[in-house]
């Protein structure tokens, strides 16, 4: 597998592709006013505790006060070590109330593990993490932990066992990160050394730190990609800024120097997005419709409750019988929608329709395609069997707003919904605004405003309704097209 990091750097964004074989597959976006606060942690202070919900609101000085649930407060108890993804897992949820723990007015140091998202404010833990190039630490536990990716056991119980022997003498916890594997002792140990300075400068920080201030900001989006995307398989890392890439390089000859090597400046004249396609894969990504090869095709719904995906197998006829066709529709789907979903960024609950299978075998199959297609996904995601109605349900980490929501707002003239009321539902209002208005005040003629396509419909195809009207009420009525107004705008101006 050919995989290859694309950093293009412009003065207010910042933008991360990764292409595997000549496919965007992940796009990292980051901009000088909306970057995102994940991993920074905080002195704040707790506005209120709500002991209804378990959780309690915290001023962290953004723009909403953010959110911290009882089980996300740390307690005595040691943190236990994740064996899955590179990150600390939640204690088992104890339920001691959140007034036991948290009081009005108390201050606290926090921890941002998703960002702002919507309506929403930031979501907060007191079991704070820092994460290095191959570990994470975990400065409330003394466990250490190795990611579930690194499958060997051998391999496991050797990095267990060096993280465990150079830890320092305060007695941190560690998660052993994917990049870590055949890492040596000496790299384990400098980033444990580099832990420890971190951690240290957080604590003398916070002790003096004001209300509402970050006390540590995680790396910008560059560094964090080379920290925690460059692996072994990824054969380049080419930056389109020599700025930008000069100072990769300086991070990773501290950090991985075995990988600098890697990083090079792209000085050529077409764009590097241009150049790789990645512009036009953008464009395609915030598209409902996934065109398939086979002919068939995904619809992608994105809603505030969830995400669903609807299989179709449009022109796809296929060669052999009903069942056959449908399966192999389904087969190409499964790896599609694993690719939409980390392209797309798509997070929280997901609901895939696939074509209907009679054949229980087929339907294993497709489930396991789906899965061995989300292995290569940095994001946790859970895959549940078909439902009774044939449904897949699957859950994927969100911590940031999805590709669609970062890049585009609700439309300003159907406010989000997808739909503009037709133009001769609008025509209808405004026969009824009409005599609403004429009702309420006294107006020798009626001038109405609208969109181009409203009032040329009501000049051509509803001319005799106005004309009935306008007998009807005794006053004339003249309109007038105007193109700054959406199809759904209009004013009825009494003179």
């Amino acid at each position: 597998m050919s995989e290859e990091l694309l950093v293009n750097v412009t003065p207010r964004e910042t933008r991360v592709a990764v292409v595997e074989n000549g496919m965007l597959q992940e796009l990292h976006i980051e901009r000088g006013s909306q970057r995102g606060v994940v991993g920074n942690i905080y002195k704040g202070k707790v506005q209120r505790v709500m002991p209804g919900m378990q959780a309690a609101f915290v001023d962290i000085g953004l723009e909403r006060a953010a959110f911290l649930h009882a089980n996300d407060i740390f307690r005595s108890a040691p943190l236990e070590a994740s064996e899955g993804e590179d990150a600390p897992v939640a204690p088992p949820q104890v339920q001691i109330p959140i007034s036991e723990l948290l009081r009005d007015g108390a201050e606290i140091v926090v921890q941002v593990v998703k960002d702002p998202i919507g309506s929403k404010g930031a979501r907060l833990t007191t079991q704070i993490s820092i994460p290095s190039r191959y570990l994470v630490l975990l400065p409330r536990s003394r466990v250490v932990g190795v990611s579930a990716r690194i499958e060997d056991e051998d391999e496991r119980a050797r990095l267990k066992s060096l993280v465990a022997g150079a830890s320092s003498p305060a007695g941190h916890g560690y998660i052993v990160r994917t990049n870590a594997e055949g890492q040596p002792a000496e790299a384990l140990a400098e980033d444990i050394a580099y832990l420890g300075r971190v951690w240290k400068l957080v604590e003398e920080t916070s002790a003096t730190a004001k209300v509402g201030s970050c006390v540590y900001e995680d790396l910008s989006l560059p560094l964090r990609a080379v920290r925690d995307l460059i692996r072994r398989d990824v054969e380049k890392v080419k930056v389109d800024s020599r700025e930008t890439c000069e100072r990769l390089r300086e991070f990773a000859a501290q950090y991985m120097p075995g990988l600098a090597e890697k990083i090079e400046h792209y000085a050529g004249a077409r764009p590097i997005f241009d150049l790789y396609g990645v512009e036009d894969e953008i464009g395609r990504a915030l598209e409902k419709e996934v065109p398939l090869k086979s002919g068939g095709y995904l619809v992608i719904d994105q809603t505030e409750a969830m995400t669903t995906v609807d299989v179709n197998t449009g022109s796809f006829l296929g060669q052999r019988n009903l069942e056959e066709t449908v399966y192999r529709t389904n087969l190409e789907a499964a790896q599609a929608v694993a690719r939409q979903l980390r392209l797309r960024n798509l997070g929280g609950i997901i609901i895939i329709d696939f074509i209907d299978m009679q054949d229980a075998e087929h339907r294993r199959q497709v489930l396991r395609t789906l899965e061995k297609s989300l292995a290569k996904d940095h994001a946790k995601t859970t895959v549940y069997d078909f439902s009774p109605l044939g449904l897949v349900e699957m859950t994927r980490k969100r911590t940031v707003d999805s590709l669609e929501r970062q890049l585009c707002e609700p439309c300003h003239e159907c406010g989000g919904r997808g739909m503009v009321k037709t133009s001769e539902t609008v025509i209808y209002e405004i026969f009824r605004e009409i005599v609403r208005a004429v009702r309420q005040f006294e107006a020798a003629r009626l001038l109405v405003i609208a969109s181009p396509k409203v009032v040329g419909r009501i000049t051509d195809e509803e001319s005799n309704a106005v004309a009935e009207l306008e007998e009807f009420l005794g006053k004339s009525i003249r309109f007038q097209a105007d193109a700054q107004y959406m199809q759904e705008q209009f004013d009825v101006v009494l003179l």
